[in-house]
C-alpha cells in the first residue's frame, strides 16, 4: 500500500489580502418625544418636517472600529413640536490589511451607507407606531458628504494657516 501525502504550500498571499468584515449591526439609541400632545394633535396644518443626519467614528481596538448613524426627524405645527425622533443606528466593523489611506473613506462612505437602511426602518417604524404616517428618508450621498468635509477640513485648515496654501482640489460634483 503506497502513501501519498500531499503538502500545500501555505498562501502568504491570502494570508495579507485586505479584509473588511461587519462584526455587528444593533440600534444603539432611539427616542420618541411628543411634548405637545394631545392638544397639537388637534391642529389640523400640514406638519412641517426637518430631518438631520451626522455620522460618527469610534476606534475601539487596532483595526476595529464603531461606526454609528444618527438621524433626527422633528415635525412641527404652528411652531410646536408634534413630534421629535432620535436615532442612531451602529456597527462594529474590522478591517484587516486595508491601507491606510483607503480605511477614512471605508469609515465614512462605505459603513454609514450599510447602516443607514437600517436607521431609515427603524424612524419610519417608530413614527408609524407613534400613531402618524410614517417618514421615509431619502436615500443619501454619503460620498457626497465625505467630499463635502473633506472641502471643510481643507478650508479650515487655509483659514487657520492665514490662507497661505494655495494648493486646491476641485472634486466633481
Amino acid at each position: 500500500m503506497t502513501e501519498t501525502t500531499s503538502t500545500t504550500p501555505k498562501n502568504t498571499e491570502k494570508d495579507s489580502a485586505p479584509e473588511f468584515r461587519i462584526q455587528r449591526v444593533y440600534l444603539k439609541d432611539l427616542s420618541l418625544e411628543q411634548p405637545n400632545t394631545p392638544q397639537i394633535l388637534l391642529v389640523a396644518e400640514e406638519p412641517q418636517i426637518k430631518v438631520e443626519i451626522d455620522i460618527s467614528v469610534l476606534p475601539l481596538t487596532e483595526g476595529l472600529f464603531e461606526v454609528a448613524v444618527m438621524g433626527t426627524v422633528t415635525a412641527e405645527v404652528d411652531s410646536k413640536v408634534l413630534f421629535l425622533v432620535e436615532a442612531k443606528q451602529a456597527g462594529i466593523f474590522e478591517f484587516i490589511n486595508i491601507p491606510p489611506e483607503q480605511v477614512d473613506p471605508m469609515l465614512e462612505i462605505t459603513c454609514p451607507t450599510i447602516l443607514y437602511p437600517y436607521l431609515r426602518s427603524n424612524i419610519a417604524d417608530v413614527i408609524s407606531r407613534a400613531g402618524f404616517q410614517p417618514i421615509h428618508l431619502n436615500e443619501i450621498n454619503f460620498h457626497g458628504m465625505y467630499e463635502h468635509r473633506l472641502m471643510q477640513a481643507q478650508a479650515d485648515a487655509a483659514k487657520t494657516s492665514g490662507g497661505a496654501d494655495e494648493s486646491k482640489i476641485i472634486l466633481p460634483h
